[in-house]
């Protein structure tokens, strides 16, 4: 019996330990294989650390985990990712506003929207002044905006030039007289009355007062100056009583049955506008009511801030509902080689590459060089660079690209290009952030919405004297 005693107890302890080498080889392969995180940060801000998940302060981003060496969760990478692809879960999608579309070949025929500008039509602006010196004597209740027929009287004035010219009409008309019935006067007297009446014509007086003058064989002391065409009166510089003399202004009279249009387009569009090219014109305020116009020329000056052209249209205006310095909305309707389309926005465009995001499934999206064409409207052609049916991300490419471009600098070694908030001071890596604003020719970056408009309150406060290294208007740029 003792001996069994003997026996069993290094059993028993041999056991034991096998047992626990067994337990710590499971436990310790289990914790190897288990995904262990360290932290969470902002990918925003990566000096924002929190132990738990959650929601950035700052910028209202997702939090991403950091995992310990060696101990992150196996991925189902696409094969051949791009350096730069990054990886985004669907709920940061949703959260900052991720918007997927398919690359198509557009059809040749394409529509083509601006900005069109009503203006005189200046073959029917008319300059109505003086031919002689003299006095206002009565001035008729039409002012500026008035709209007058052509015949219709507008002032009426007394002036010596007058008086002579009409004694001039009356010695020729009566050597007309002097000549018997049957007589032919000569070709000299007839000259003679007919210079006399184009004088009073040219002087601004009308047929009617002209024939009152041969009948009544009477000077009129006052003549009345008439509207020549019809339309409004767009100036009037004329008052009771004025002295006035030979080329004199009165009055400014525009016709706007007929109208231009001035419609600003950019270079690479204005060439498919030929002359005899048509556009349809809708009001703002009134989009059902349509105009037809005709493209009658492209002027050959360039906006030096818009960078654009400016594209002149006629239309008929029988109505007049078209008025001068009116904004419509203008549509082309353009011919153009088939092409691949995407929306500019899709577009990441640093200056010296222009840049998409592919969706590579699994939730990876790489950056992709491609080569534009021609932009019409809020879409550019695609030259080079994508294939029909891939998709793209068109809606918020900025915060993929700033994310993109830290993993990328990460990857390399190279330390992230960081800038400062003017107004908090925070330091926002990689030099990018949602927030952004233009001022003095320089863009400032901001770690939030709040800190943005307290910027855009008094732009002059924060910015700070110009910079002379580092991004343009980036202040505390390292």
């Amino acid at each position: 019996m003792k001996y069994k005693r003997l026996v069993a107890i290094p059993l028993l302890m041999a056991a034991a330990f096998g047992l626990g080498r067994w337990w710590d080889r499971h436990d310790s392969t289990g914790a190897a294989t288990g995904p262990r995180i360290l932290y969470y940060h902002d990918p925003m801000h990566p000096s924002y650390r929190s132990d738990k998940p959650g929601i950035a302060p700052d910028c209202g981003m997702e939090l991403v985990p950091v995992y310990a060496e060696g101990s992150a969760p196996a991925e189902n990478k696409p094969a051949g990712l791009a350096p730069g692809a990054v990886k985004i879960s669907p709920e940061r999608q949703q959260l900052i506003g991720v918007r997927l579309a398919a690359v198509e070949r557009a059809p040749g025929t394409d529509t083509l929207r601006a900005t069109g500008r009503v203006v005189p039509d200046e073959a029917r602006v008319y300059r109505m002044n003086a031919k002689v010196d003299g006095w206002v004597r009565k001035v008729y209740p039409e002012t500026t905006g008035s709209f007058v027929k052509k015949g219709q009287p507008l002032l009426s004035v007394s002036s010596r030039e007058f008086q002579n010219a009409q004694v001039g009409f009356l010695f020729a008309i009566n050597q007309l007289a002097h000549f018997d019935k049957g007589t032919e006067p000569d070709a000299g007297v007839k000259l003679a009355a007919r210079e006399a009446r184009a004088v009073l014509t040219g002087m601004g007086m009308t047929e009617e007062e002209i024939d009152r003058v041969a009948d009544t064989k009477l000077i009129l002391q006052n003549i009345s100056l008439v509207a020549p065409i019809t339309g409004f009166i767009a100036t009037r510089a004329v008052y009771f009583d004025q002295r006035f003399d030979k080329g004199a202004d009165f009055y400014t009279i525009v016709d706007l049955s007929h109208v231009w249009i001035l419609a600003d387009v950019y270079e690479q569009e204005a060439r498919y506008l030929t002359p005899g090219a048509t556009a349809r014109i809708s009001l703002p305020h009134d989009p059902g009511t349509a105009f037809q116009a005709r493209v009658a020329a492209t002027l050959p000056q360039v906006d030096p801030v818009s960078r654009t052209l400016k594209v002149r249209l006629e239309v008929d205006n029988p109505h007049f509902d078209l008025k001068p310095d009116m904004y419509v909305d203008v549509r082309f309707a353009m011919h153009t080689p088939p092409a691949i389309m995407v929306p500019a926005d899709a577009i990441i465009d640093s200056g010296l590459a222009r840049t998409v995001f592919v969706d590579r499934g699994e939730g990876y999206f790489e950056p992709r060089e491609v080569e534009t064409g021609a932009r019409f409207g809020d879409r550019v052609a695609i030259v080079r660079g994508l294939a029909e049916g891939e998709r793209i991300v068109v809606s918020g490419t900025f915060l993929i690209d700033s994310e993109s471009r830290l993993k990328t600098a990460a990857a390399s070694g190279e330390r992230p290009r960081a800038v400062t908030d003017p107004v908090c001071g925070m330091t926002i890596a990689g030099g990018v952030s949602q927030h952004h604003a233009e001022h003095a020719g320089r863009t400032f970056q901001f770690c939030s919405e709040k800190c943005l408009r307290q910027f855009q309150s008094n732009p002059a406060h924060y910015a700070g004297p110009p910079t002379g290294s580092g991004p343009a208007g980036t202040p505390g740029s390292e």
